[in-house]
């Protein structure tokens, strides 16, 4: 006679077969959210190596596991994101394409550009935010600025003297300037480098006065003993630098905040299903051990909202930026 747990595994193999599916297709049968075999695209506004592409390049590993199909990222950089925007407007209207889009895409431009050529609410739906990134203040190793009051003081005791750098106009880091000097009752004089290697290595010589800067694309120089962070433009110390105060810690403005931040958007009008799917298994991809370590290495944090949530964010972001974009009068075109 069999043993009781070998008639139990029987029984169950038999149960299996009476299904129809073998054991070994249910487990391993793919779960896209498209059409058997159709690959995936996630196109990237952002050039190859930086941190929002190596964040898309670990989801894209995961999903195309996770879907049994090909996900690919293409990079799309230059033209403000216009470039990327436009082949994910011709491109798949299934949800098959992907589109990576930051703060700058979504919240400034509509203010930066007097015509823009998309809709930043009705050509996207915004899946979920990949990420959410803090700022700091950076100065020189050897300057003389100790703290964010410094600052401050030497934009008000010489007014349009003061300088920060950035890579372009509208970016974050130019917009989260402005904004301090607005929210301080400073003038400074903005300067605009090619790239930010540039930009940071021109703030640890002493050519800039202070540049706002990721963890990203200052920490190298930070780590290498060239720069010193004042301050983090968050709500809170960051964990991975709590030697680091607030803005308001450091003489400045309490409660001042800067961030950068991207998302996943899809065309607009899919399938709720196709849709839930699809943020469901970005949402768990963002959860793995290995792209959490990507998310430190970036100085990078979860940013988990509801689409709901997220719509208000972005509506109170827009009316952030144009506000700023007004009081600095500039513009893109």
């Amino acid at each position: 006679m069999p043993h009781p747990n070998r008639r139990r595994m029987i029984a169950l193999a038999g149960a299996t077969l009476a299904s129809g599916l073998p054991l070994a297709t249910q487990a391993q049968a793919p779960a896209s959210p498209f059409a058997s075999g159709k690959p995936v695209r996630i196109i990237n506004p952002f050039p190859v190596g930086g941190g929002p592409d190596g964040v898309s390049r670990l989801v894209a590993e995961k999903l195309s596991r996770a879907w049994g199909v090909p996900v690919t990222v293409e990079n799309r950089p230059g033209g403000n994101g216009f470039i990327a925007i436009d082949a994910f407007k011709r491109g798949a209207k299934d949800g098959s394409d992907i589109l990576i889009l930051d703060n700058v895409h979504l919240a400034a431009y509509p203010a930066l550009f007097k015509k823009l050529s998309y809709d930043p609410v009705k050509d996207f739906d915004v899946l979920l935010p990949l990420f959410k990134t803090w700022f700091f203040f950076t100065v020189g190793a050897n300057s003389k600025y100790k703290t964010v009051g410094d600052i401050i003081a030497a934009a008000k005791a010489n007014p349009g003297k003061l300088n920060y750098g950035s890579w372009s106009i509208g970016n974050p880091v130019h917009l989260g300037s402005e904004m301090f000097a607005a929210a301080t009752g400073t003038r400074m004089q903005h300067v605009v480098f090619k790239e930010t290697t540039q930009l940071y290595t021109s703030v640890s010589t002493g050519e800039i006065d202070f540049a706002l800067g990721s963890a990203a694309t200052a920490g190298p120089l930070y780590r290498g003993g060239k720069l010193r962070f004042l301050a983090i433009t968050a709500p809170q110390r960051w964990p991975a630098y709590p030697d680091v105060p607030t803005v308001g810690e450091s003489g400045g403005p309490k409660g001042f905040e800067v961030t950068g931040w991207n998302v996943l958007a899809v065309p607009p009008g899919l399938p709720p299903a196709t849709a839930d799917k699809i943020r469901r298994d970005v949402a768990q991809a963002l959860a793995a051990p290995d792209v959490q370590e990507k998310f430190k290495s970036f100085g990078y944090a979860p940013f988990p909202v509801t689409p709901e949530q997220f719509q208000q964010f972005q509506k109170g972001e827009t009316q952030r930026f144009a506000e700023v974009i007004r009081q600095a009068n500039v513009s893109l075109d």
